[in-house]
């Protein structure tokens, strides 16, 4: 008998809410500031300001459900859109090591796997390549396996990429005053100056109560030009993030060059006090821009009254993707390695069809990606959003999934689809990869060693969201399995990873 689908529909959040503040308004889908941690030591022995870590239910935005179980007789098909975030990981890292809990609200399971590496092939056949593999976990029972499916996209060399406009949209307002906000931008922004080509080209628009063109589309040939305007960046004034953005656009639709990547980085604390109207108005912009080939990357710094949520949807809106900066190693690598080898776009539109076999599937359950889940019957529809892939961007989705006793090793489990647009033609192109049940790892060890950190970084994923696997390990054995990994692959970020778990078990979640 195949298992009842637990769940056929589910109803999905922005992390809208209404916020407590008088002076904060939220509507039109742009949530309010929240606090991003909890459960705080003392805010003085933390070097923040107590305020910082006031995290008030009447403004903490609601955590969107774990997606459903589903019986693949009833729906084989699950269907969403590329998403190549990563802040939610660097954001939980930095409250951990501030001896703080996130925010339920701010995590992620997607973007904590995908902030790690993931040691795909290259593709040898158009610009990406898609792998599907598994393995049992130890604290899933006998019958489920994780299934990951992965997307990497080709590398293109620096001397071979388009050349660059580039429209810096920086906060400048007196929130940004605070420890590790515009402090940061500033080195963060003179590692990028380093990394670029001369021919490249950069503009800046700062926003406060007074927001202005800085620095007029600059090319890197006057390096020294650039770098004055980013020494001389001050905090000053209020917010005004629609002016920021509005005059961000107008700049780069002047410069705008089709043989060019044209791309608007902001950089901010998300801090916005918006109404309904404003709200449509920036979603509308920003959307706008993303339909004339201008990108948007947002990147955040900074705790308090930081705004993950707002920062990942702008983003989403944007066609780009959201990024989180935790520290000048994190500002560095981020502006001088991510930003640059990323900036050309090699695929538009870009979303995933997984069909699961009800003949060797008696369940499954997406990990992640709650946000970003469209129609089956959409995947096919180019109109309908979907995600933008950078050259040597990756992307990863895991499953779980509950097998039939019956399955035999020659069956398939799981054909994965990837669709995407070509950036400049917006021709349709699909590639996918299939598993069968005789390439399924029966242990973590097993396993390849990427695949076991996947598994093991949504597992602490899902504890801190207080939903999926929560409940059924401890953190203790999780960061045991996770120094195990590091060892395998000799990996800094992940032994790391494994110090996190052991922090946040500490302090017994």
């Amino acid at each position: 008998m195949k298992a009842q689908s637990r769940v056929c529909f589910v109803a999905l959040t922005l992390l809208a809410v209404a916020c407590g503040n008088d002076s904060q308004e939220s509507s039109g889908g742009l949530p309010p500031p929240a606090s991003v941690a909890h459960n705080a030591p003392d805010a003085t022995e933390a070097g923040v300001p107590p305020a910082t870590w006031a995290a008030s239910s009447e403004t903490m935005p609601v955590t969107p459900s774990a997606n459903p179980v589903t019986d693949p007789v009833v729906d084989a098909l699950s269907t969403f859109a590329i998403d190549v975030d990563t802040g939610s990981y660097t954001l939980a890292r930095n409250v951990l090591q501030n001896g703080g809990l996130p925010d339920p609200s701010t995590v992620r399971t997607e973007e904590f796997v995908n902030a790690f590496e993931q040691g795909y092939a290259q593709p040898t056949d158009g610009p990406f390549a898609v792998t599907v593999d598994a393995a049992a976990a130890p604290f899933l029972p006998d019958d489920r396996i994780v299934v990951r499916v992965g997307v990497q996209g080709r590398d293109v060399d620096q001397a071979d990429r388009r050349d660059a406009n580039l429209t810096f949209v920086i906060d400048v307002s007196g929130s940004m005053a605070d420890p590790g906000k515009l402090e940061a931008v500033k080195p963060a922004l003179a590692a990028l100056v380093e990394s670029l080509r001369p021919s490249d080209r950069v503009a800046i628009v700062v926003y406060s109560d007074d927001t202005r063109v800085v620095l007029e589309p600059t090319s890197l040939e006057r390096r020294g030009d650039v770098m004055e305007a980013i020494n001389a960046l001050q905090p000053e004034g209020a917010t005004s993030v629609q002016a920021g953005l509005t005059l961000g656009y107008d700049v780069a639709r002047a410069t705008y060059d089709r043989e060019r990547v044209n791309r608007i980085v902001l950089l901010s604390d998300g801090v916005a006090n918006v109404g309904a109207t404003e709200a449509d108005s920036i979603l509308e912009l920003i959307g706008d821009g993303a339909r004339d080939g201008i990108d948007l990357v947002t990147v955040g710094f900074g705790m308090g009254d930081y705004n993950d949520a707002l920062m990942e949807q702008l983003a989403d809106r944007g066609d780009g993707f959201y990024a989180y900066v935790d520290g000048q190693a994190e500002a560095v690598r981020l502006f001088s390695q991510e930003l640059t080898s990323t900036l050309q776009t090699i695929g538009r539109e870009a979303k995933i069809q997984v069909e699961f076999n009800p003949d060797t599937v008696r369940d499954y359950r997406l990990i992640g990606f709650e946000n970003r889940q469209i129609a089956d019957d959409d995947f096919r529809d180019d109109t309908v959003d979907g995600g933008e892939i950078g050259a040597g961007h990756t992307v990863t989705a895991l499953y779980e999934v509950t097998l039939e006793e019956s399955a035999g090793d020659d069956d398939w489990i799981a054909r994965a689809t990837l669709r995407w647009l070509h950036p400049d033609t917006l021709n349709p192109s699909e590639t996918g990869a299939s598993l069968p049940v005789r390439d399924v790892a029966s242990s973590l060890g097993d396993a390849s060693p990427r695949l076991a950190q996947d598994i093991l970084v949504a597992a602490f994923a899902e504890t801190l969201r207080g939903s999926g696997w929560d409940g059924l390990f401890t953190l203790e054995e999780i960061a045991e399995y996770a120094r195990g990994v590091a060892l395998r692959l000799d990996d800094e970020q992940v032994d790391e990873f494994a110090d996190l778990v052991a922090t946040a078990a500490s302090m017994q979640i």
